[in-house]
């Protein structure tokens, strides 16, 4: 299936493991123009590579902390300078923040910085250019609205949905979707290295949680945010789309 993606300009976030840079291999093989964001400027240059190894168009990297609203506007700025007004947004970067003990302010304010602010106000950057274009894609990646422990990202990640669906309806005349993406349990660092370190407790969360009886892949994850990209794609907008083996159905993740 052609998706209409060659030459399309998109701007992924978080892009240097896991889902991020299974989105950007997946774009890449559609023939989108990409620019991928991270912190950690070797990391993106390897993704760049992987890029190019698959036969993409080679990316340009942009490292930067977005918790920072200067680095914000300034990947804003750089991305549209390098390639044109971003026509497709992925906002991919985030993290899970369990609170434990440390309540502290600082611990919400980061959480919500990085989980709902970052899409929020890099959204804002390239929205008008989609408006006077009358197209545009904005694919914010969600998860969890609920959990057996206090974490600051969920919070986060519920005003962020919120806001998607109103930023949906505001923008649809315009021809721009704006949908979200709820991962479950893809296997990436976090999940493998931090939440479920050891195959004892992996194996207890699937039996416990995930009636489809494995964690998902990153890619099964890009290829829903490649289609949401699209074209064809068109009449899909203001979801929030659970990618977790049936997850869903239960209270918590």
């Amino acid at each position: 299936m052609d998706l209409a993606l060659a030459g399309r300009r998109c701007l992924v976030t978080g892009a240097t493991e896991g889902i991020g840079r299974a989105t950007a291999l997946s774009l890449a093989r559609e023939g989108a123009t990409l620019v991928l964001v991270a912190r950690r400027t070797e990391a993106l240059a390897a993704v760049a590579a992987s890029v190019v190894a698959a036969g993409g168009t080679g990316p340009v990297t942009i490292s930067a902390d977005l918790t920072r609203a200067e680095d914000l506007a300034r990947v804003a700025r750089d991305a549209e300078a390098a390639i044109g007004p971003i026509e497709i947004l992925v906002n991919n970067a985030g993290g899970s923040r369990p609170l434990g003990q440390d309540d502290r302010p600082e611990v919400w304010e980061e959480a919500f910085a990085l989980n709902f602010h970052a899409a929020r106000e890099l959204s804002g950057h390239v929205v008008p250019a989609m408006r006077r274009a009358r197209w545009g894609r904005i694919i914010n990646l969600s998860g969890a609205v609920a959990a057996k422990s206090l974490n600051a990202s969920i919070p986060a990640k519920v005003a962020l949905i919120a806001w998607s669906r109103s930023l949906a309806a505001e923008v649809a005349p315009f021809c721009i979707t704006v949908n979200c993406i709820a991962p479950g349990r893809i296997n990436s660092d976090q999940i493998l290295n931090r939440l479920h370190p050891t195959e004892e407790s992996r194996a207890k969360f699937i039996a416990e949680n995930i009636p489809m009886g494995r964690f998902g892949e990153p890619e099964e994850l890009a290829d829903l945010v490649t289609f949401l990209a699209s074209p064809r794609a068109a009449y899909i907008s203001g979801t929030n789309i659970p990618v977790d083996g049936a997850m869903a159905r239960l209270a918590f993740y």
